[in-house]
């Protein structure tokens, strides 16, 4: 007689003595576990990452959107617990994969965290198991990777172990939409795979939404990061044309986002940063040259978005110009390295860029964030500069690069020969806009 794995998991689930495993503790994994954990699951985190491991069982905190006191609580309650020993996947009901997908130097897909952990759980799968992928990736990974490296094994999928991808959703440093508020979507390679992704991810979840396939819910990912790249690239696009026409491009976007229909207000900023806007879009260009396809609109948005840093260096090197200065002789701070505000995060930060450009011209440049003592980066070696009076009246020039909360911006005003905001953070002062008339301080 055939087990009916459905009926144990399903039952396991929801009585939420299923064993929970997590593959990859960064800003998607350890959310995802502590959302699961606070339900009553018992989860275990999987991390290569020593240090990381180390950490978590000391209830220290290394990811923006979790706080120390949160995962002490979740520590003390004896529902979490972390290891580097991918054997414990054999004691899993459920299996999670949340590892990077950066892109290579060419600008192809690097799924080689996917394959190195798709390789531990072959090692170690039994039946009855749903794994699940959650690394962003490019339409049919599910199918043409994971699945037959797990069917190897001699198990079928949607009758010895269940197959889905739901691709992750997370907006680091974002105050309302969290983990378990944020709609998730579930796409399985079976129907009962998607049917039984969705009972686990409901459990944690407030809405989870099924999709045709799993190739269907890893172009959802892409779809969205490609509307937001594509929108991005034209604001940025639209800021540049507004400083020809000596406009403000933040008056213009305030004024078109009041009409209440068929307009969404993005704005401009020196590039895009982190994972989701920069890399992924690039995951489905590269996926559609093998169909033949050119994805022009994806192309030229990360052209434009990617020579956002070069045109900070030509809008500062003007402003310069007109103050009777030169930017090779001149001292610049970069206020703000993280490549979105209040977030720890470096990875493709245009701010990154901005300070390599002025490196390579000779510029004396320095930083200043209050998340980062110090920058050891793609060449760069810099250590932080105090924020006060007499450092920022020794530049010639402020870059505002990232819009971190909590900085004194009207002490920085007051401080500062010339500052290039391009984030639009200092129009939102109202004591510090009178200053502008003043020809201090500029806009993207």
């Amino acid at each position: 007689m055939k087990k009916d794995y459905i009926k144990s998991l399903k039952s396991k689930i929801g009585k939420k003595n299923a064993a929970l495993g997590i593959i990859g503790l960064g800003y998607v994994g350890l959310p995802l576990a502590l959302a699961f954990a606070k339900k009553g699951f018992r989860v275990t985190g999987i991390d290569v990452d020593k240090d990381r491991v180390r950490k978590i069982k000391r209830g220290i905190s290394y990811i923006t959107d979790v706080s120390n006191d949160e995962l002490k609580k979740i520590l003390k309650r004896e529902r979490f617990e972390t290891t580097t020993n991918f054997k414990m996947i054999r004691k899993m009901d459920a299996v999670i994969i949340c590892v990077p997908t950066p892109m290579g130097k060419n600008k192809e897909p690097d799924i080689s965290y996917i394959r190195e952990a798709v390789t531990n759980v072959k090692n170690n799968i039994r039946k009855g198991q749903i794994i699940v992928l959650e690394s962003t990736t490019y339409p049919g990974t599910t199918r043409e990777i994971l699945l037959p490296e797990l069917e190897s094994t001699g198990l079928k999928e949607g009758k010895d172990f269940y197959l889905a991808f739901s691709p992750e959703r997370i907006d680091p440093a974002n105050k309302i939409y969290k983990t378990e508020n944020t709609p998730k979507i579930i796409g399985g390679i079976s129907r009962k795979s998607t049917q039984i992704a969705k009972f686990l991810y409901d459990r944690a979840i407030k809405e989870v939404i099924p999709v045709s396939s799993a190739d269907a819910a890893e172009m959802v990912k892409l779809l969205e990061n490609t509307f937001r790249i594509v929108n991005i690239a034209l604001v940025n696009e639209i800021a540049t044309l507004c400083n020809k026409f000596s406009l403000d491009t933040w008056e213009i976007i305030d004024a078109a986002k009041s009409k209440p229909y068929g307009f969404m207000p993005f704005y401009p900023g020196p590039g895009c940063g982190g994972h989701c806007i920069p890399v992924d879009p690039l995951y489905l260009s590269w996926k559609a040259k093998e169909h033949g396809f050119d994805t022009k609109f994806i192309n030229l948005a990360s052209q434009v978005n990617e020579s956002m840093p070069q045109y900070v260096i030509e809008r500062l090197d003007g402003i310069l110009a007109a103050h009777n200065k030169t930017l090779n002789k001149s001292k610049i701070l970069v206020l703000g390295v993280a490549y979105k505000k209040n977030v720890k995060d470096l990875r493709e930060s245009p701010a990154i860029d901005i300070i390599r450009i002025l490196e390579r011209r000779g510029v004396g440049v320095s930083f200043y964030d209050p998340l980062f003592p110090f920058l050891k980066i793609n060449g760069i070696n810099l250590k932080r500069t105090p924020f006060t009076g007499s450092f920022l009246k020794s530049q010639d020039a402020v870059i505002i690069a990232t819009d971190h909360t909590g900085l004194d911006y009207k002490f920085l005003a007051g401080h500062s020969s010339i500052i290039l905001d391009t984030r639009g953070i200092l129009r939102k002062i109202p004591d510090i806009k009178r200053a502008k008339s003043k020809g201090r301080i500029f806009n993207l």
